[in-house]
C-alpha cells in the first residue's frame, strides 16, 4: 500500500500533533495530520495546498510510530516535498544548499584529502558567517570534522590475523559518516564482528541516498540506491547478510528508499531483507547462542539516546540490550522523541533554532546523567548531542569493541582503563 493510499485511515485523533517534536516548538509547522493526510487530499489537479509549510517536517517518523491506524504520514510529507523540488518551488539558494548538504559522499571526496585545511576553514568564524549568508547553513550548526584517513583505506591496510574459527562472513555497509568522519566506528564494528568469528567484507558502495530523499531529490536518490543494490545483491545471493552501524543507512536500505521511490523489484527486496542494524544482528546471534559475551568491564554510567531512525526500524532497543551485557556498564535510556537535527534539517538557518528547541530536553537529560560521553546510534544525532551539551557522543559498538578487548580511538581511549 502506498503512503497516499493510507491517508483515509486517519481518524483525526490528533495524537500525531501532540507527539510531533517540531509542531511542539514552532507555529511554522501546523502538524503531521494537517500536512499529511488532510493536505494530501488537496494535492492534485488545480486545488490549493498548504505545501509551503511541509518543508518544516523533519521526517523524524514520530507521527508514524504513534499513529493508531498506520497512516504513513512522514512518507506523504516527503513525497509532497519531492514534488515541490521537482517543480522548482524551493528557490535557487535552497536547491544549491541541498546539492551540497545532501551529498556527503561528494563532500568527503573534496574535504578529506585536505582534512586539516578543511577542518580549519569549517571552524573559522568568518568562514561560517559567509556560509550562513550565502548558503543558509547556520554558523553554529554541528558540523563534523573530516578524518585524516578514510575507513576504506584503513580497512584495506589494517593488519589481519588469521583466525581458524572465523568461518562466517558478513558484508559491512559503512555509510558516508564512517567513511569520511568517523572511521573509528567502522573499526569498532569490524573488531566486534571478528570477535564473534566473522570475516568482514567491504564491497563497493556509495551514499545510501537518505540526505537526498530527505531534501526531496528523489531522482538522484534513486540512482544512489540502484547503485548500492546492484553491488550488494550479488553478495546477498551468495548467502551474505549486510550489517551497518549507521541506523539511517540501514533503514534506508531496508525501507525508506524502496517505499518512497516505489521500488519493489526482486533485487531491491532481497537487499532490504538481508540488511540489519549491527546491534539487531548481534541480538539475533545472542538469541541463537552464537554470540561471544564481552568481558572487559566499563565502570561508567552513561546516557543512551535511541534516535528516530533507530526507532523507525521497529526492532525495540537491541543496542541497549547488548550494552547491558558489558560488565559494570550502567546505561540510562532516553525516552525523548528527537534530538532535533534530523539529518540535514538542523543545519539550515531557518530551522536551526527549531532543531535546538526540539533537542533541549535531550540535552538536559544528557547533562543530568553526567557521564563523560553519551551514546547514540546515529552520527548526526551524536554531533547534535555534542553541540548541545559539550559532551562527546559515541556509537554503542565502540563500547562493545572495547569490552571485547579491542583498542579504541578518542573520545573513549582517554576515559577507559
Amino acid at each position: 500500500m502506498t503512503p497516499e493510499e493510507t491517508l483515509d485511515r486517519c481518524i483525526k485523533c490528533n495524537i500525531c500533533i501532540t507527539e510531533c517534536p517540531v509542531a511542539n516548538v514552532t507555529e511554522l509547522f501546523p502538524g503531521p495530520k494537517y500536512e499529511g493526510p488532510q493536505a494530501a487530499r488537496f494535492r492534485g489537479g488545480n486545488q490549493e495546498s498548504p505545501d509551503h509549510s511541509v518543508d518544516y517536517c523533519s521526517g523524524c517518523r514520530v507521527c508514524n510510530m504513534v499513529c493508531p491506524t498506520g497512516v504513513k504520514i512522514a512518507e506523504i510529507n516527503a513525497r509532497a516535498r519531492a514534488v515541490m523540488v521537482k517543480d522548482g518551488e524551493m528557490g535557487f539558494r535552497n536547491r544549491l544548499r541541498n546539492n551540497i548538504l545532501a551529498r556527503p559522499e561528494l563532500l568527503g571526496r573534496l574535504g578529506q584529502p585536505v582534512a586539516p585545511l578543511a577542518n580549519a576553514v569549517l571552524s573559522f568564524g568568518p568562514a561560517r558567517w559567509v556560509g550562513e549568508k550565502l548558503l543558509g547553513v547556520h554558523r553554529a550548526a554541528a558540523v563534523p570534522t573530516f578524518s585524516t584517513h578514510s575507513f576504506k583505506r584503513w580497512f584495506e591496510n589494517r593488519p589481519r590475523t588469521p583466525h581458524p574459527d572465523r568461518q562466517r562472513r558478513v558484508v559491512y555497509f559503512a555509510g558516508c559518516a564512517t567513511e569520511t568522519y568517523e572511521a573509528r566506528v567502522g573499526g569498532a564494528a569490524v573488531a566486534v564482528m571478528e570477535a564473534n568469528g566473522f570475516e568482514v567484507v567491504l564491497p563497493k558502495q556509495n551514499c545510501c541516498g537518505l540526505p537526498l530523499l530527505s531534501n526531496g531529490e528523489f531522482k538522484a536518490a534513486e540512482k544512489y540506491h540502484r547503485s548500492n543494490v546492484g553491488s550488494l545483491v550479488e553478495w546477498v545471493r551468495r548467502g551474505f547478510d549486510i550489517v551497518g552501524t549507521s541506523t539511517s543507512c540501514t533503514l534506508t536500505l531496508k525501507e525508506e528508499a524502496p517505499e518512497l521511490l516505489g521500488l519493489h523489484d526482486d533485487d531491491v527486496q532481497a537487499v532490504a531483507a538481508a540488511t540489519y542494524d549491527i546491534d539487531e544482528y548481534l541480538r539475533i546471534l545472542h538469541q541463537s547462542g552464537d554470540l561471544t559475551a564481552p568481558t572487559r568491564p566499563i565502570p561508567l554510567r552513561l546516557a543512551y539516546h535511541p534516535p528516530c531512525q533507530y526507532r523507525g526500524h521497529r526492532i525495540g532497543l537491541p543496542a541497549a540490550e547488548m550494552l547491558e551485557m558489558v560488565p559494570e556498564l550502567e546505561i540510562e535510556i532516553s525516552d525523548l522523541a528527537c534530538c532535533g537535527i534530523a539529518g540535514t534539517y538542523g543545519y539550515k538557518t531557518e530551522k536551526y533554532e527549531i532543531a535546538m528547541k526540539v533537542g533541549k530536553p535531550l540535552f538536559e537529560f544528557v547533562d543530568e546523567v553526567g557521564g563523560p560521553v553519551a551514546v547514540c546510534d546515529s552520527e548526526t544525532c551524536r554531533w547534535q548531542i555534542t553541540a548541545g551539551t559539550g559532551t562527546e557522543a559515541v556509537h554503542p559498538v565502540e563500547l562493545l569493541a572495547y569490552s571485547y578487548g579491542a583498542a579504541v580511538d578518542e573520545p573513549l581511549a582517554s576515559l577507559l582503563p
